[in-house]
């Protein structure tokens, strides 16, 4: 993968925010640290959220996530999915 780091966090944002029908939010809003999941989230997504992000993934990047305890701690935040895609 030739994209700089910002540049696939950017393209995260802009997945997140679409698959999730979030359109409300900008990415400015998504810190890159701030939980995604959660009620302390801002965008308070949840497990349908979860599986929405992941099959984009999987179209987008041809990442395929199965274990739903895996799932949680990559997506915990913009940052950690960010290295997760970029160290496949």
């Amino acid at each position: 993968m030739t994209q700089t780091p910002n540049a696939l966090k950017q393209e995260l944002k802009e997945l997140i925010l679409k698959e999730c029908d979030k359109e409300e939010f900008s990415l400015e809003d998504i810190d890159d640290d701030a939980p995604l999941f959660g009620s302390d989230a801002l965008l308070q997504l949840d497990s349908m959220d979860a599986l929405q992000i992941s099959m984009a993934l999987k179209e987008k990047y041809g990442i395929e996530i199965t274990d739903s305890k895996k799932i949680r701690s990559i997506m915990s935040n913009i940052n950690t999915l960010a290295d997760f895609i970029g160290a496949q």
